[in-house]
């Protein structure tokens, strides 16, 4: 092909290029595990291998194109060091040069904890512009923002700061050593974005047409629970970028489906928080939020009574001790309260206490500790309240001022 510039000899995997712009010696035929990101945490006493972000991708790719566009040659591979301080050598793909313009792929590593975005390429194609400095916009694939709130203007390419940082960073730092002075241009893109981010939340917040370029460290940590805090957070942007003053809260899609039956009005000012209930009340609170409601499934919600702010089962379990505490405190027999704390299931906890008619006082006596809780961390001027049920007992409880806040929820919605 006219303009393409070889980087490797795919029958040998060695490289074919010279001087400055090559690693001599070392294989790089796709899947040679030589290029393998090497960088490692443990969690829970496990070893997991990290992976980069598409925002590193995108620097390493741009690197790469400017380098190809301004000397004619590129390596088979780029190295950047990331906002965290960890560098990453990334294999340069699909590499093309032409009268005008340079392009290098990187292919995304989501290490072991792959997400929809794993394995996909990101492009940067580099062309000189008019003046001095360097400008990034977006290419096909790349979302488009629409709603105010996030991270971009309303209009701009969903490239965030930091990984917008790191493309500019790289491409001047490649013209400066490929002796440039001059203006660059850099694009970045994504061919499968668009179908990509349909699994993604960028809908919902607001981007269309592709995926977000993102990332803070430059790092992929496995299992992070940053990434779903981050997401949480730019929902929660959104609702008060529209003007709401209140937002609804639940844990995933238990709640969001009793919501859609019960309350269907307060839908557009729902956020799904997952585990991370303080983490999110925090974020609602530094964002301005008024007023809150919380809605979820006894399973998650019962923690909230102990102060449990974070209900994964890994952080703290006692749902059946804080059961079987509220249930001593209404008077249930000890061999009663046995049972609930030996039960296996909340719903099999709430047949006991049915059994002993003593569902609505426990569920009185539970939602007034979640009141309590939810009101400390929540702190003063803002109204926090809670509804909780479960799946074979519905309505379960309601914190004292639950029906005030979802009728003004409701008129807002």
């Amino acid at each position: 092909m006219p303009g393409l510039t070889g980087l490797k000899d795919e029958k040998k995997g060695h490289c074919v290029c010279a001087g400055d712009f090559c690693c001599t010696g070392v294989f790089f035929t796709k899947g040679i595990a030589g290029l393998a990101f090497e960088h490692y945490i443990y969690k829970n006493q496990k070893k997991f291998r990290c992976g980069y972000t598409t925002g590193s991708c995108a620097a390493i790719a741009a690197r790469g194109a400017v380098r190809l566009l301004l000397t004619g040659k590129a390596g088979p591979s780029e190295t950047i060091v990331t906002p965290s301080g960890v560098r990453v050598c990334a294999e340069l793909l699909d590499c093309a040069r032409g009268a005008d313009f340079a392009q290098c792929a990187v292919r995304k590593d989501g290490g072991d904890d792959p997400d929809a975005t794993d394995g996909v390429l990101v492009y940067a194609r580099a062309e000189k512009a008019p003046g001095a400095g360097v400008s990034v916009e977006g290419g096909k694939g790349v979302g488009r923002v629409t709603k105010k709130g996030l991270d971009q203007p309303v209009g701009a390419a969903a490239i965030n700061r930091v990984p917008r940082r790191m493309i500019l960073l790289e491409a001047e730092r490649a013209g400066r050593e490929s002796g440039y002075p001059g203006g660059l241009r850099i694009v970045i893109s994504v061919p499968e974005g668009e179908k990509i981010a349909a699994k993604t939340f960028n809908p919902r917040l607001g981007i269309e047409g592709g995926i977000s370029i993102l990332g803070t460290s430059g790092i992929v940590e496995p299992m992070s629970e940053q990434a779903m805090a981050d997401s949480i957070r730019l929902e929660l942007s959104r609702l008060r970028a529209d003007g709401r003053s209140g937002a609804v809260l639940t844990p995933g899609n238990y709640g969001a489906d009793f919501l859609k039956e019960r309350f269907g009005a307060l839908l557009p000012l729902t956020v799904k928080c997952s585990n991370f209930f303080g983490a999110t009340l925090d974020n609602a609170v530094q964002l301005g939020f008024e007023r809150i409601l919380v809605v979820g499934h006894i399973g998650k919600l019962v923690k909230l009574a102990a102060g449990i702010m974070n209900t994964h089962s890994r952080w703290a379990d006692a749902r059946m001790e804080i059961l079987t505490a509220h249930a001593a405190l209404c008077g249930a027999p000890r061999a009663a309260l046995r049972e609930v704390m030996d039960s296996a299931t909340c719903d099999a906890a709430l047949e006991v206490l049915g059994r002993e008619r003593l569902v609505r006082p426990v569920m009185e006596s539970v939602m007034e500790k979640i009141g309590f809780h939810l009101s400390r961390r929540v702190g003063c001027g803002v109204r926090a309240e809670a509804v909780m049920f479960s799946n074979g007992y519905g309505l379960l409880g309601e914190t004292a001022g639950a029906d005030g806040l979802i009728r003004e929820l409701t008129e807002e919605s």
